[in-house]
């Protein structure tokens, strides 16, 4: 049984422009074109969605500024309800999910990961559930808390646990360069070169947008694990990626 993780971006199930609005309609349709993917597969997934307007505006509010223990709350309180919603989504679906909160299950320092708890994924996994995380804010020993975006869990989870195919569904067609086309490859060495054209997001964001993408799966591709970034927010396009097909931006190590 080899390990899938994707990673579903807040800009594709929430409206990231606003404050709390989810994209009811595009979180059902993701949760179909998994359901239909585990029908037909034995492959374990891990789900991890982003917090778009459920986390961007309150942590850049309530957090970015240094450790309150009520902006904690809020934030988490926030992002905790999508987590809800893709729940809900999910199970309906027929996908068994459960949630994992990073805020629960995570330690940082600096940002980097320290600590993180994953006897409950592991046995989720083994019973035939998908583990369901997403961006949260967590208890950091040097700033108190900070933000933990999904683009870091997945690399993370990966390494540690020998993930097999990684794909993160972004709004976008893959990495885009200065005139919009589409980079079909990015390795370390070719890194270099575009980092200066690829374009960044343009919502609120306190995780460094696509060029933050693209640097944490970089250091997942120079241990051997490749990754794609693909549009999330296209019909049927969760489903290619899930069945291996050549969709949006492949990271590799070369």
């Amino acid at each position: 049984m080899s390990l899938l993780i994707l990673k579903i971006g807040g800009s594709v199930i929430t409206e990231k422009d606003a404050v709390s609005c989810a994209r009811k309609d595009e979180i059902d349709r993701i949760s179909q074109e998994i359901a239909s993917f585990k029908v037909n597969s034995q492959d374990a997934i891990i789900l991890v969605h982003g917090a778009g307007s459920f986390g961007h505006p309150q942590a850049m509010k309530w957090v970015t500024g240094g450790f309150d223990a009520q902006g904690v709350y809020l934030t988490h309180s926030s992002v905790k309800l999508l987590n809800s919603m893709m729940l809900d989504s999910l199970n309906t679906a027929g996908i068994r999910a459960l949630p994992v909160h990073p805020l629960s299950s995570c330690l940082l320092e600096n940002g980097k990961i320290v600590e993180f708890n994953l006897g409950q994924i592991k046995l989720m996994l083994e019973r035939g559930v998908v583990p369901v995380l997403h961006g949260d804010v967590v208890m950091d020993r040097a700033k108190g808390a900070a933000v933990l975006s999904g683009d870091r869990i997945v690399p993370y989870l990966a390494s540690v646990m020998n993930a097999s195919k990684i794909g993160a569904g972004s709004n976008v067609d893959g990495v885009l360069d200065d005139t919009g086309a589409v980079i079909k490859k990015i390795t370390p060495v070719s890194f270099i070169d575009i980092k200066k054209h690829i374009q960044g997001s343009g919502s609120a964001d306190v995780t460094g947008g696509m060029l933050g993408k693209v640097s944490e799966f970089l250091e997942l591709a120079k241990s051997g694990t490749s990754s794609r970034i693909f549009n999330a927010s296209r019909k049927g396009m969760v489903s290619k990626f899930l069945y291996g097909e050549d969709v949006g931006t492949l990271i590799a190590d070369k």
